[in-house]
């Protein structure tokens, strides 16, 4: 299954463009997010608007949108999907891939992109036996894209032979191969902790914090597109589940160390919730005004960071903390991970006015037992992508 995975899908301008809304279809049900660029000939073929509802996302065809491009569209584009796949790649298209022409969105983000390349020629049989497009296959080869099909068929034109693009089927099975294959934590175990936890007062309130959980449901995500079976606990917030993760719900801090304890054994443990410190003796019934207010006996809550670096045999091999701090975020992280026993922290910033607590992006430093790494403002899933490259460097996929 693709779930999870993000595939750009660059659509050529040929008769076979038809099956990319087949292919589109094919690769959301098998879980993954589609996210299209066309050529302008490829909308002789097929259009715009039903690329955007299978997809579930709008198409990218402008080199030069105002609004794309403020942002830098087509870098963007590029380097945040997991693979790039090109079908149908036309004899032009192949070329232009060959020849590194960047001539209009789709050539421009095939030259821009840092991600692997999977493409499936479509043409007919005397264009693809010709020296010149068999030149250009071997040298996309060559570079490292990989080529699916094309596959020996009846032709549009009405000629038979090879040149018939791949059947998305074959496709999809293809891309699923490859992630199978190149999955750089295939075999691992992952937990990860996300959102706030709510410890009651009474029956109708409780004491919470602003986490929104954000990062820690991006961190589950960007674990889990690297291969890792991953299950995220997570306290009560309003992100959607994701893809391809086993979730559990909680809503205190001791249910949540109960669920972790739960998930383990695992190789990979990510503690980004905001658990709460402290949790009141909760009353049965709902504590009345009197004129005074009530008065609050406040137990520690159980560490679950420490818990889980002092497990012994059960000990994630990679325990990562989080550091939530306001202000003097490294100099607090760094005896924090000390005194947790972990392995790494991540410390940000929560201070009011950064944004961070139910922001959309971040500011962490990495603290390992190499030294401190600091990184830029980053998007909340930018961060998550991040680090779990940074895992997936450290373990590896299982032996």
């Amino acid at each position: 299954m693709l779930h999870g995975k993000r595939i750009l899908l660059v659509i050529g301008g040929g008769i076979a463009a038809y099956k990319c809304l087949e292919l589109i279809r094919r690769l959301r049900e098998r879980g993954a997010d589609v996210r299209c660029v066309m050529t302008a000939s490829a909308k002789q073929f097929v259009t715009p608007l039903s690329v955007s509802a299978l997809s579930g996302d709008r198409v990218y065809d402008d080199q030069f949108s105002l609004t794309d491009e403020h942002e830098m569209g087509h870098i963007q584009l590029s380097r945040s999907a997991d693979l790039v796949v090109v079908a149908p790649a036309t004899a032009n298209l192949l070329a232009r891939m060959a020849q590194g022409i960047a001539d209009e969105l789709a050539t421009t983000v095939l030259l821009a992109t840092d991600k692997d390349v999977m493409a499936a020629p479509a043409m007919n049989v005397r264009m693809w036996e010709h020296p010149a497009t068999r030149a250009n296959a071997e040298t996309l080869r060559a570079r490292g894209v990989r080529l699916v099909g094309p596959d020996d068929g009846d032709m549009a034109c009405g000629e038979y032979g090879p040149g018939r693009m791949a059947e998305p089927d074959a496709i999809a099975a293809a891309i699923e191969a490859y992630f199978g294959a190149h999955a750089p934590l295939s075999g691992r175990r992952a937990l990860v902790t996300s959102g706030p936890t709510h410890e009651a007062v009474d029956p109708v309130r409780y004491i919470a914090n602003r986490s929104s959980g954000k990062q820690g449901h991006a961190i589950a995500a960007a674990i889990a597109r690297l291969g890792a079976r991953t299950t995220l606990v997570t306290g009560p917030t309003h992100e959607p589940d994701p893809a391809g993760v086993t979730v559990v719900r909680i809503e205190s801090a001791r249910e949540m160390l109960a669920a972790c304890r739960a998930a383990l054994p695992a190789d990979i443990a990510v503690c980004a919730a905001a658990v709460s410190d402290w949790r009141p003796a909760a009353a049965d019934a709902k504590i009345k005004k009197n004129g005074a207010p009530p008065s609050l006996a406040l137990t520690e809550n159980p560490d679950i960071l420490k818990t889980l670096s002092e497990a012994g045999n059960a000990r994630p091999r990679l325990v990562i903390g989080f550091a939530a701090e306001t202000g003097d975020v490294v100099a607090k992280a760094g005896p924090k991970r000390a005194a947790k026993g972990c392995d790494w922290i991540v410390a940000n910033d929560v201070s009011p006015g950064t944004g961070t607590f139910g922001g959309d992006d971040n500011t962490v430093h990495l603290l390992t037992a190499e030294g401190i790494e600091d990184w830029p403002r980053l998007t909340k899933a930018q961060v998550a992508d991040r680090l779990a490259a940074r895992i997936a460097a450290a373990l590896g996929p299982a032996e």
